[in-house]
C-alpha cells in the first residue's frame, strides 16, 4: 500500500512498507551481523540473517547511563554487531542522541563512551546560553509549547549541552534506530504545515527531540517553581528592563506574573490564594487606568473546594489564561522576554506539549484513521507514558524481528513493560510470547529471562537491578538512582555503568546461546524452503 500527497518541496508517504532508505540501511547492516555470527561459528547464510532488536526502556538519567553501560559491555563481549535495530523511549533516547552524534559510533564505542561521560560528569550549560536557546525556539517557530521550555529547563541539566544540530542518519553500517509509523515525512519536514503549499518550519534539533522524548518526567508544580525561581526572580527584573518609555511600569507587570505563578502554586498545594488574587486585580486595574478587567472570579475556586482539586485547577487554568489574554490583547509590555513568559504561563495552564502542525490534516486516505486527519495541529509526548519500553517500534510486521533483547531500566516494577506488551499484543493479535513471572521474582528479579512462543519473536528480558548484580540490596540501588533525582555525580555514573554492564558480563554465555538458537532455527527454515 502506498499513497502520497505531493507538495512543492515535500511529501507525506502513507504505507506499511519500510521506506527505501531503511531498506537499504538494513541490507548493509545485515552484512555486519552475518560476519559477527560467523565469528562465533553460528550457522547462518545471507538469506537467513536474524533480525535482532535491542530495546532501552525509559528511566531518566538512569536509563541513559544504563543503556550506555550495556552497549559498552555488549561490544566488549563481541555481540554488539549482532544487533540490527536499536530502539528506546524516554531516558534511553538521551543515550541514543549522544551516540548518533558520531558517525559509525558502534565501531569506536569506547572512545564515544568516554566523551559522553566527560560531558555528563562536567559542568552544566550556562544560563545565558540556555536562555538564548529558548529565545531561538520562541521566535523560530509558529507554535511554541512546554516542550521548548522542557528542553532548556530539564534536558540541558542532564545531558550538559544545548546541542542544536539536526541529526540525519549517516549512510554507514551502524545500527538502525527504529520508529513506529504508518505515515512518514522527511525528518527535516516534521512539524511543517502541509497544505496546498508546504509551510516550512525549522527542523527540530536534537535537544528539542530529547525533550519531546522525556516529557513523561514533567511535573506542573516543578515547572511553576522553575519559572519563579530561575526565570522571574533570578533573571528578568534586572537583566531585561523595558526600553520603551511609553510602556507600563516593568516592575508592576512582572509582579503580576510573579503573583500569578504563586497563585497556581497555592491552588496546587491547596492553600488560600485570595490575597494574591486581590493584588493581581488591583495592579491590572491600575495599569488600565482604573478599568476593571474580565478575570475569572476567585469565588469559583472557593466554591469548587468541595468538588475537589481537579475543579479548582480547571478554574485556575481559566484565571491564568484570562490574565495572559489581558497582556496579549492590551499589548502591555509586549517585548522580550515578557511575551515569552506570557506564552509559558498560558502553555502551563493549558498543558500544551509538543504541539506542531498536523501533516495529515485534511488528507483523504482510507488507510489513515479519520481522527488523525481532523485537527490542524497535533501534540506529541513521551511514548513512555503509554508503555515504558519501545516494543511496538520493532513489532511492526515489516521489520520481521526474530529476537528482542529488552533492557528494563524502570524505577520500580521490572516486569510491567513486558507483561503490558504481552497483554496488548494478545488483544491486537500481534505475535508475542506468553509472559509468566514467578511471584517471588517481582521484588527479587533474576538477571535473565527468556520468553518463547509459536510464530513469535523470542524475547530476552534483563532488569537493570537484579539479584545477580545487586544481591539483596536491590531496593537500595533503586532508591539511590531515582528517576527524579538531581544529575548523578561522576562517581554515581561510573558505578551505574559498571552495574549495568555486569548484566552482560554474567549473561554473555546465555545471550550467545539464545542468539545461536534463533539464528540456526532461521537458517534451517531457509534450507527447508529451498528443498
Amino acid at each position: 500500500m502506498s499513497a502520497s500527497k505531493p507538495q512543492e518541496s515535500g511529501e507525506v508517504r502513507i504505507g506499511h512498507s519500510l521506506n527505501e532508505e531503511e531498506e537499504e540501511f538494513v541490507a548493509r547492516r545485515r552484512n555486519t551481523v552475518l560476519q559477527c555470527l560467523q565469528k562465533f561459528k553460528i550457522r547462518c547464510s545471507q538469506n537467513a540473517v536474524p533480525n535482532i532488536a535491542l530495546l532501552g526502556s525509559g528511566g531518566g538519567q538512569r536509563a541513559m547511563v544504563g543503556l550506555l553501560g550495556s552497549l559498552v559491555q555488549l561490544d566488549k563481549a563481541g555481540l554488539l554487531d549482532c544487533i540490527l535495530y536499536l530502539s528506546g523511549v524516554s531516558g534511553s533516547t538521551w543515550c541514543m542522541a549522544s551516540l548518533y552524534q558520531e558517525p559509525d559510533w558502534s565501531t569506536k564505542l569506547e572512545t564515544v563512551k568516554d566523551k559522553i561521560i566527560r560531558r555528563i560528569s562536567g559542568p552544566g550549560v550556562r544560563w545565558t546560553d540556555a536562555f538564548a536557546k529558548l529565545k531561538k525556539y520562541y521566535y523560530g517557530k509558529d507554535i511554541f509549547s512546554l516542550t521548548d521550555v522542557w528542553a532548556v529547563m530539564l534536558v540541558t541539566t542532564y545531558v550538559k549541552e544545548d546541542n542544536g544540530s539536526n541529526q540525519k542518519q549517516q549512510k554507514s553500517n551502524d545500527i538502525v534506530s527504529a520508529i513506529t509509523s504508518l505515515t512518514f515525512v522527511e525528518t527535516s519536514s516534521f512539524g511543517s504545515q502541509f497544505k496546498n503549499k508546504m509551510k516550512k518550519q525549522d527542523e527540530m534539533d536534537m535537544l528539542y527531540l530529547q525533550a519531546l522524548c522525556s516529557s513523561v518526567l514533567a511535573d506542573e508544580e516543578e515547572i511553576w517553581k522553575w519559572i519563579k525561581e530561575e526565570t522571574l526572580c533570578s533573571c528578568l527584573f534586572n537583566v531585561f528592563p523595558s526600553k520603551d518609555p511609553h510602556s507600563p511600569p516593568t516592575d508592576k507587570c512582572y509582579q503580576v506574573l510573579l503573583n500569578l505563578v504563586d497563585m497556581n502554586l497555592a491552588v496546587l498545594k491547596g492553600t488560600d490564594p485570595s490575597a494574591l488574587d486581590q493584588s493581581i486585580r488591583t495592579t491590572l486595574t491600575d495599569l488600565s487606568g482604573g478599568q476593571s478587567q474580565l478575570i475569572c472570579q476567585l469565588e469559583k475556586l472557593n466554591d469548587d473546594k468541595t468538588a475537589g482539586k481537579k475543579a479548582a485547577k480547571q478554574h485556575m487554568m481559566q484565571y491564568t489564561v484570562d490574565v495572559c489574554n489581558y497582556f496579549s490583547l492590551e499589548r502591555k509590555l509586549n517585548s522580550w522576554p515578557f511575551d515569552l513568559l506570557i506564552s509559558i504561563c498560558r502553555c502551563i495552564a493549558q498543558w500544551i506539549w509538543g504541539r506542531h502542525y498536523n501533516f495529515l490534516h485534511n488528507m483523504r486516505d482510507e488507510a489513515v484513521p479519520a481522527a488523525l486527519l481532523e485537527s490542524e495541529t497535533r501534540d506529541y509526548i513521551d511514548a513512555g507514558l503509554l508503555l515504558n519500553s519501545p516494543y511496538f517500534s520493532v513489532l511492526r510486521e515489516e521489520r520481521d524481528i526474530d529476537l528482542i533483547i529488552s533492557l528494563d531500566f524502570s524505577e520500580s516494577d521490572s516486569f510491567t513493560t513486558v507483561t503490558q506488551t504481552a497483554e496488548t499484543c494478545k488483544k491486537l493479535k500481534i505475535p508475542f510470547p506468553e509472559v509468566n513471572i514467578p511471584s517471588e521474582d517481582v521484588k527479587k528479579p533474576k538477571a535473565f529471562y527468556v520468553f518463547k512462543g509459536k510464530d513469535a519473536p523470542t524475547v530476552i528480558h534483563i532488569p537493570l537491578f537484579n539479584v545477580a548484580n545487586c544481591g539483596d540490596k536491590i531496593d537500595a540501588w533503586r532508591k539511590k538512582y531515582g528517576t527524579t533525582q538531581v544529575p548523578y555525580s561522576a562517581e554515581m555514573i561510573a558505578e551505574l555503568l559498571q552495574v549495568s554492564g555486569k548484566n552482560f558480563t554474567i549473561n554473555r554465555a546465555k545471550l550467545l546461546e539464545q542468539i545461536r538458537v534463533v539464528t540456526e532455527a532461521k537458517y534451517f527454515q531457509a534450507q527447508e524452503r529451498q528443498i
